[in-house]
């Protein structure tokens, strides 16, 4: 090895300057077992779990990613629907950056319920939250909320819309990139 090569692997790399780390606070919300751990999960772990675990109030995850060439860490706060964690909720939607608003295609009440999420969060401080709407579980064939109605629905409040499948994955990897880059643009305007 020569000279230059050897200084480089034989220096004091805490005195090299670290690329900057942003950090991103992504909640996921939505009415019970719509799938917003399954989302998190296929794309974070790359997997589906076909059995329903309920998530008994918060779970929470981190996933390093890349968003206009920044190195951002997302953490993941996965948010039961259940109404019986109304009050553990209250206490994640303060300093979120992003949200998953998140629906399933073959249950009209859980569209029928989105703004009530929506006014949940504002109402406990996320009122500048960048929000994706997933209508989830497009692969079922027993859908009844029409792409339309969803796509109307999420226009129609500023939103950006995706047909999700955590179980094919289909869209979940643009749909979650898609809220990391809404969110990061909001939280820190242009950094690249």
């Amino acid at each position: 090895m020569d000279d230059v090569a050897t200084r480089r692997f034989t220096g004091d790399l805490s005195a090299l300057p670290r690329p900057k780390t942003f950090r991103l606070k992504i909640i996921s919300m939505g009415s019970e077992a719509v799938g917003k751990s399954c989302l998190i999960k296929r794309y974070c772990e790359e997997r589906f779990v076909p059995k329903y675990l309920t998530t008994i109030g918060i779970d929470y995850g981190v996933k390093p990613v890349v968003v206009d060439g920044n190195d951002v860490r997302v953490n993941f706060w996965d948010m039961s629907g259940s109404p019986d964690f109304v009050e553990v909720r209250n206490e994640f939607y303060r300093d979120a950056q992003g949200a998953l608003l998140v629906f399933d295609v073959t249950n009209s009440r859980t569209f029928a319920q989105l703004d009530h999420w929506h006014a949940e969060a504002v109402s406990h401080g996320a009122k500048d939250l960048s929000i994706v709407v997933c209508a989830n579980k497009c692969d079922q064939s027993k859908r009844v909320v029409t792409e339309a109605e969803g796509r109307r629905w999420a226009s129609a409040k500023g939103f950006t819309y995706f047909e999700t499948s955590a179980q094919t994955g289909q869209n979940v990897a643009t749909a979650l990139e898609a809220a990391f880059q809404a969110a990061f643009a909001k939280a820190y305007g242009r950094q690249s």
